[in-house]
C-alpha cells in the first residue's frame, strides 16, 4: 500500500524507525545503516532503509513543528512501523544541562496546537517505558565507555513541546515550566507520543541540548559547534542501539 504522503510503500517498512526533523540528518543517519537505500524524498520527508547489527531500520525526517511531523508518525505507523524513536535537539532549562548534554524525554507537555485536536487537555503525552528504558540504557553506556570525552551528561526527563521557535509578543512561560521540573524544549515530541497512543505503537524519544531555552541562561545560539555535533552523534547511537536492543526482545 503507499502512502500518499510520504510516497513509500508499506511493503518496504520495517517495524523500527528512527525519525528526525532534517532530511540531511536522516541521510546522514543512513550511512550508519549497512545495505542502505532510499526509498523517497517527499516534501520534508525523506525515507531510508537498511540494516543495523541485523536489525531492519527506517529512518524518517519529518520536518519542523508537530503538524507535519504528525503526518509523518500517522503513515509510518500505517505502513507497519510500531517502534519509533525521535532524535532531535532542544534547549535546554537549566546550567546542569548545557549545550552538548543528551536528554531522554519521558513526557512531554503539551503546548502545541496539534495534539489538542487530538486529544482532550488533560490527557499526558507519555513515553512508551520499553523504549525509555532502552534509551537510558543505551546512553548512560556511552556515558560511561566514553567518560573522557563526554561534553555533557545525560538526563531523564519531562520536556515541554511548543509551536514557537523565535519570541513573539505573548511570552511563552519557559520559568514556569522549569519551576514545574521540565528539563529542555523542543517542537514534535508530543505529537509523536500522541499519535502513537492513538494508534497503538510504541515511541520515545531523545534530544541533544544547543543552547538555553530559559531568558535567564540566554547565550549567544550556535548550534553547529562541536559539543552539539558530538551530542547529535552520541543520541544518535543511543536511538540505534536502543531499537537493536528492542528487536531483539522482540524475538525472545
Amino acid at each position: 500500500m503507499l502512502m500518499p504522503i510520504l510516497q513509500i510503500h508499506s511493503e518496504d517498512m520495517p517495524a523500527y524507525a528512527i525519525v528526525c526533523g532534517d532530511p540531511a540528518r536522516a541521510e546522514k543517519i543512513s550511512r550508519k545503516l549497512e545495505q542502505a537505500r532510499e526509498l523517497a524524498f517527499s516534501r520534508e520527508y525523506r525515507t531510508f532503509v537498511g540494516l543495523y547489527e541485523g536489525v531492519q531500520i527506517a529512518v524518517v525526517s519529518h520536518g519542523v513543528g508537530s503538524p507535519g511531523a504528525a503526518v509523518c508518525f500517522e503513515e509510518l505507523i500505517r505502513a507497519g512501523v510500531t517502534t519509533l524513536i525521535r532524535v532531535g535537539t532542544a534547549g535546554s532549562y537549566t546550567a546542569d544541562y548545557p549545550a552538548g548534554s543528551v536528554i531522554v524525554s519521558t513526557a512531554a507537555v503539551r503546548t502545541d496546537g496539534l495534539t489538542r485536536q487530538l486529544v482532550p487537555d488533560g490527557f499526558p503525552a507519555v513515553a512508551d517505558i520499553g523504549v525509555t528504558q532502552a534509551l537510558i540504557e543505551a546512553a548512560r553506556g556511552q556515558e560511561s565507555t566514553d567518560a573522557a570525552t563526554f561534553a555533557g551528561k545525560v538526563g531523564v526527563g519531562i520536556t515541554v513541546t511548543l509551536d514557537a521557535f523565535f519570541a513573539g509578543v505573548e511570552e511563552i512561560p519557559h520559568r514556569k515550566y522549569k519551576q514545574a521540573g521540565a528539563l529542555a524544549a523542543e517542537m514534535e515530541i508530543a505529537a509523536l507520543y500522541i499519535v502513537s497512543t492513538l494508534r497503538g505503537a510504541r515511541a520515545g524519544a531523545i534530544v541533544a541540548i544547543d543552547g538555553f531555552a530559559d531568558s535567564d541562561l540566554a547565550a549567544e545560539y550556535d548550534p553547529h559547534t562541536d559539543a552539539v555535533g558530538q551530542a547529535v552523534e552520541r543520541e544518535i547511537n543511543a536511538a540505534l542501539h536502543a531499537l537493536v536492543a528492542l528487536a531483539r526482545q522482540d524475538q525472545a
